[in-house]
């Protein structure tokens, strides 16, 4: 499995990604850029992230007992008019924060 994926709405993280970047987090900050047409994605307990990016907070859900997680981003996808097919996501990682492209 892709450590990220596009499935019914909703991205979900592979275990090892969580494992490195949102231990313990319940919640996670989203912020769509419509002209890089990515989403970035941090967690909630990055107070800096939420304050320079005017984000929206989303639930981090389980998804299984091996510890992967989904985010619903209907919303997003709705209103920005991207592509909800299902599929793997392509991203980069620095200092905490998810590119993730749509």
């Amino acid at each position: 499995m892709s450590e990220l994926i596009l499935k019914t709405q909703h991205i979900i993280i592979h275990h090892s990604l969580v494992g490195k970047l949102l231990m313990g987090e319940t919640h996670v900050l989203l912020k769509y850029d419509p002209k890089e047409k990515i989403l970035l994605l941090a967690p909630a307990s990055n107070s800096e992230f939420k304050i320079i990016h005017k984000t929206a907070q989303y639930m981090l859900k389980e998804k299984n007992l091996q510890g992967d997680k989904s985010i619903s981003i209907h919303e997003i996808l709705i209103d920005q008019e991207l592509d909800e097919s299902d599929r793997e996501l392509s991203f980069s990682e620095a200092e905490g924060i998810i590119k993730i492209n749509l």
